[in-house]
């Protein structure tokens, strides 16, 4: 039997250490199975998608910008997913293809763990409304968030979010990340979460915040999914307003332990991911 594949898609995709800690698990457990990046264009997703259906892939992780753009080319997408309305995990099941969205568990998993954090009853801050947004918005909803605010620098992206939030039963609100309610967002907010690009190395912004360090209370919890660096700019204002800080390091090994298991079937090594995942960003 060829050797099976794996790998994720994006586009920038050179930030993604996905490959590092995914091989590192599938070769601690002895497995005939190569896990790499792919630098797809927003104009070239479908045609690589249909191209997962060989027998010999077992499926892929999905990254900006393709979290929404893969599902019209998939045959099935559960629950979470359609919720999200965002896929970060495809599997390839004899020929047919399914998408699951694992960033919400564990974005969750990493906001206990990590961020010795429960969010019931909690106003929470979301910057961004992309894909990843969307899984952390039904993940806090799923685990009982209080208020949720939704800033995002198209406003219109923004009310679409907080719609679905509301239809899932969440007080939710939307605003720009220009207007001036941010201020009052933010200092009422017990979690801030970055769900945006901005601060990602190699990205548009990589020296940018989306929040002003004014803006940081010092009360609050902030969470940056960008994992590259490990200290994002917006991290750092954090620090040094005296607010709790989570990098996204230990989100993507989760939501990847996850899609692990989908694809072979086994539980994942997350110890040695995780331990491969900040050795790699140590070195960079």
């Amino acid at each position: 039997m060829a050797t099976a594949k794996m790998g994720i898609i994006g586009f920038p995709i050179r930030h993604s250490i996905s490959p590092v800690f995914q091989q590192a698990a599938l070769d601690y457990l002895g497995l005939d199975a190569t896990y790499e990046a792919w630098e797809v264009e927003p104009g070239s997703v479908g045609e690589f998608v249909n191209g997962l259906r060989s027998p010999d892939t077992l499926g892929i992780n999905v990254t900006v910008p393709h979290k929404e753009a893969v599902i019209p080319f998939l045959d099935e997408v559960d629950d979470w997913a359609t919720s999200a309305g965002a896929v970060n995990t495809i599997v390839n099941r004899e020929g047919r293809l399914t998408g699951h969205n694992t960033d919400g568990p564990g974005f969750l998993r990493a906001l206990r763990e990590g961020g010795n954090f429960g969010p019931q009853g909690k106003n929470v801050l979301i910057l961004g409304a992309g894909g990843a947004a969307r899984g952390v918005v039904l993940a806090l909803i799923k685990d009982g968030v209080g208020r949720l605010t939704i800033a995002n620098r198209t406003l219109e992206r923004a009310q679409q979010l907080s719609r679905m939030a509301r239809d899932n039963g969440s007080d939710s609100q939307s605003i720009s990340l220009e207007e001036d309610g941010l201020a009052a967002a933010a200092a009422s907010a017990n979690l801030i979460v970055n769900c945006t690009t901005v601060g990602m190395s190699h990205g548009p912004d990589e020296a940018g915040s989306p929040l002003p360090p004014a803006m940081i209370p010092a009360t609050s919890l902030v969470y940056d999914l960008v994992y590259n660096p490990l200290e994002t700019p917006l991290l750092r204002d954090a620090a040094r307003a005296g607010a709790g800080t989570l990098g996204g390091i230990s989100m993507l090994v989760y939501q990847g332990a996850l899609s692990f298991k989908m694809w072979t079937g086994q539980d994942a090594p997350v110890a040695v991911m995780l331990e491969a995942a900040t050795k790699a960003m140590a070195s960079r």
